[in-house]
């Protein structure tokens, strides 16, 4: 669904992060003036917890997805949920001769990544609002990759055990409990690994790459608690320590995920 400009949904704490930037806020800017996700520590027990660490952290993250995307030279990449352009600036800083599209729902996020990111040499850039639901993402990736094209993304994805729990609990259904959604947006528990795969062959993908991360991104929590703490949105803090508290206990896990398609029309 593409959205015309200024027709942007109501947004959630996460959705001040383009005020907290505007203001100059000098720690908003470290942590997430270039990428809007969490980080990834190969050795989470050396984290030393600063922000220039996590800035570093986020990039890596970024670098996972797009080595399970397999990205190289003269392709063209669409970044869905693209924030404020960091996958698409680090391509372009690595890469020459790629066609690189980010996609938001959010014209805030899209009119600072435009501002912030300049096409390196051959490469071109450019920037759309949209909204990338998982079903539609899909099918519509489906409709437009070449058999053998790519999709590489990194969601949470709740266990078996997490899904009975929040089926019973009446909160799996996309909309999670509201301080949850308040905070993040609206909280879709209802696709494991295995929704995953089922999802992926319904629409003519393979899954080609699965690896959990889930230990490596929890220095992630203690940081943005810290930043929401820090800007009077205490309201943020509890829904983020209980995302940080079901991935420790193993319950939710953060996985990076590679798809090939194997019946893309190319239209």
């Amino acid at each position: 669904m593409i959205l015309p400009a200024g027709s942007a949904p109501s947004l959630p704490s996460f959705g001040l992060l383009p005020l907290r930037l505007e203001a100059g806020d000098a720690r908003f800017v470290e942590a997430f003036g270039r990428h809007v996700h969490w980080g990834y520590w190969p050795d989470p027990p050396q984290a030393a917890g600063s922000l220039s660490e996590f800035a570093t952290a986020a990039e890596r993250l970024c670098r996972l997805v797009c080595d399970a995307g397999s990205v190289v030279d003269g392709e063209a990449v669409l970044d869905a949920g693209c924030g404020f352009g960091g996958t698409v600036e680090s391509l372009n800083g690595r890469l020459s001769g790629v066609d690189l599209v980010g996609l938001s729902i959010d014209q805030r996020q899209l009119q600072r990544a435009s501002s912030r990111v300049v096409p390196r040499a051959d490469n071109r850039i450019r920037w759309h609002a949209g909204d990338a639901c998982r079903e539609a993402f899909f099918r519509e990736c489906a409709r437009v990759l070449q058999p053998g094209g790519r999709l590489a993304l990194s969601d949470f994805v709740p266990t078996p055990a997490l899904q009975a729990l929040l089926r019973l609990l009446g909160r799996g259904d996309g909309h999670g409990p509201a301080a949850m959604a308040a905070t993040y947006g609206p909280i879709d528990c209802s696709c494991g690994r295995r929704e995953y795969g089922q999802l992926a062959r319904r629409h003519g993908f393979e899954l080609v790459r699965d690896q959990d991360i889930t230990r490596g991104t929890l220095p992630t929590y203690p940081l943005v608690e810290d930043l929401f703490a820090g800007i009077g949105a205490g309201d943020a803090v509890g829904p983020t320590r209980a995302i940080a508290w079901l991935s420790r206990l193993g319950l939710l896990r953060y996985r990076v995920m590679g798809f090939r398609s194997l019946a893309g029309s190319g239209a």
